[in-house]
């Protein structure tokens, strides 16, 4: 079975750099479980974080083939270091009188939030790692999940981690 790989890549930022890397991972026939782009400490500088799944020698040439874009500083595959990664979703839950207890309950369990409250519905805003995520959702499925919306997983090495 492939391997999950998070890759961090700090790439300038401006406009197709996003295009040019997903292509790449594209063509060798990767599909991208989740990516994250955002603005670093310098806002010339945006960081990525791709997940994907695959055979260790072909994905180490992909990051050896995205090292050499002219608009990416560095990229590395953290997963074989220490790193911290988290993922924020909003979850739209049906909820009614009998049932906004329980799901209260729920989010509180996994440290959620419930950020939004209507008539027919509750969303719970919860911040973790990918399995934690899961879970919540598991959790909160047979009360009748509406929507959800997820960013994908964020991760930075640990300091502990050299860099390379």
């Amino acid at each position: 079975m492939p391997q999950k790989h998070t890759i961090s890549a700090l790439v300038e930022n401006h406009f197709g750099v996003l295009c040019r890397i997903a292509g790449l991972f594209s063509s060798r026939g990767f599909n991208i479980d989740s990516l994250s782009v955002g603005e670093t400490e310098d806002p010339k500088i945006s960081r990525m974080t791709i997940v994907v799944r695959g055979d260790d020698s072909v994905l180490e040439q992909v990051v050896k083939q995205l090292n050499r874009l002219i608009d990416v500083i560095r990229v590395i595959d953290i997963t074989q270091g220490t790193f911290i990664e988290r993922e924020l979703t909003l979850i739209k839950v049906n909820a009614n009188t009998t049932t906004r207890t329980e799901i209260i309950q729920i989010a509180e369990v996994f440290r959620a939030n419930v950020v939004d409250v209507s008539a027919n519905s509750m969303t719970i805003e919860v911040t973790g790692r990918h399995d934690k995520v899961q879970a919540i959702i598991a959790m909160l499925e047979p009360y009748g999940i509406e929507e959800i919306a997820r960013t994908g997983t964020v991760a930075l090495l640990r300091d502990s981690t050299p860099k390379k």
